[in-house]
């Protein structure tokens, strides 16, 4: 009988591979395999189809020497942070709210399954069409929010030759706009997602903290206070490390809703779409970008470190440090 249940085992271990088995070609194809090249090219002279052909050499770091003091590089890393910036406070701030209202049994909120459903559509789109969406709502001269403003009779005021001219807003002209533009759309497709997982951090709080402090006579906003949001506080750090990581990968939005190279002035040029630039139009300099792609990921990693251990709760650090001493 022990024979017969190790070989069953060992059939149904065979089969498990054979499951996996997708998955793992799958990774080393579109991820691993890629990942590795990345890194290979960034070390050497790589340009064009000759290039990818194996006509390159070795250039060391000179690379990364470059890296350090582009300053299209650099400024790209800032757009990249003021519009995720942009995006993320609102983000929080406004799915907070909501899961918090979603959640309150004492609310006594009819179709929070409906709600909840239509929060979270947006995350749903694809962010290529979305831009594209929002390029022709806010399009210049004839798009609907430029009428809309028109039959407000809202227009652009500018004084020429002594003269004051009315026209029509070009969102895409003005640097401010157009961040403003890149950075509500990255909140309105994602608030539904921060949603859902701030409602599942409130969720697993025990039910006895909040009777408890009912009994004590707290209200609504104490017991939010007091024990909702310092309770949420491992769920807002792995949102505001994950957001992160999501803001340094931003490229459907600004690429498409402009020229494609991050206009108006390149002040909504990511770094992804930096990379993007440089590997896919004009020089094709897959050396250099994948040079870049590794630069935005060891800075994703640094900062992700940083937030993690400045807004870790210090007595978890105490705690962990005490039971390493023992």
């Amino acid at each position: 009988m022990k024979q017969k249940k190790i070989g069953t085992e060992t059939r149904t271990n065979r089969w498990g591979y054979f499951f996996v088995l997708p998955f793992v070609l799958v990774y080393f194809l579109f991820n691993l395999y890629p990942t590795i090249y990345t890194l290979m090219l960034a070390f050497t002279n790589s340009k064009g189809f000759s290039g990818l052909s194996g006509n390159y050499t070795f250039v060391g770091l000179a690379n990364f020497g470059k890296l350090l003091t582009d300053k299209n590089f650099w400024g790209a890393v800032e757009n990249t942070f003021v519009m995720w910036g942009w995006n993320f406070a609102p983000q929080l701030g406004i799915a907070l709210l909501l899961s918090i209202w979603l959640s309150d049994i004492r609310l006594k909120l009819k179709g929070k399954g409906f709600f909840r459903a239509v929060i979270y559509m947006p995350n749903l789109l694809t962010a290529a069409s979305v831009a594209l969406l929002y390029r022709s709502l806010f399009g210049y001269p004839l798009g609907p929010v430029n009428q809309f403003l028109q039959s407000l009779d809202i227009y652009s005021e500018s004084i020429r030759d002594g003269e004051v001219l009315r026209e029509a807003f070009n969102f895409f002209r003005n640097v401010t706009m157009s961040r403003a533009i890149v950075a509500f759309i990255q909140w309105w497709m994602w608030y539904g997602h921060t949603v859902i997982m701030l409602m599942a951090g409130i969720t697993s709080i025990s039910a006895s903290l909040y009777e408890s402090a009912v009994v004590d006579g707290a209200n609504s906003r104490q017991t939010t206070w007091y024990i909702t949001l310092p309770m949420l506080r491992p769920m807002m750090l792995y949102i505001l490390v994950t957001s992160m990581i999501g803001g340094m990968q931003m490229l459907e939005v600004p690429f498409l809703l402009t020229d494609m190279r991050g206009a108006p002035d390149f002040k909504i040029r990511t770094t992804n779409v930096y990379v993007y630039n440089l590997a896919f139009q004009g020089v094709n300099d897959y050396a250099y970008a994948a040079a870049i792609s590794i630069g935005v990921f060891v800075i994703t990693i640094t900062l992700a470190l940083i937030i993690f251990l400045f807004l870790q709760d210090r007595s978890d650090l105490k705690k962990a440090k005490k039971e390493a001493s023992v």
